[in-house]
């Protein structure tokens, strides 16, 4: 497993639910509320995007699975 790099996501959707293709990187939908963006995902035709909450501060985090 390789570690993505989503600070263009902070950048750009700070805040918000992003839904991601399996590639990890590409936004299918945004917004606020989580069960809205996984629909547009859904209606997209991506049965099981990733989805995940961009957070609002840019912090460090070092931690192990």
């Amino acid at each position: 497993m390789t570690a993505k790099n989503w600070t263009n996501l902070f950048t750009t959707y700070k805040g918000q639910w992003v839904a991601l293709r399996d590639d990890e990187t590409t936004v299918i939908s945004h917004g606020l509320n989580a069960k809205k963006v996984i629909n547009d995902a859904v209606k997209k035709g991506f049965a099981k995007p990733i989805l995940f909450k961009v957070p609002k501060e840019n912090i460090t985090y070092i931690g192990s699975a």
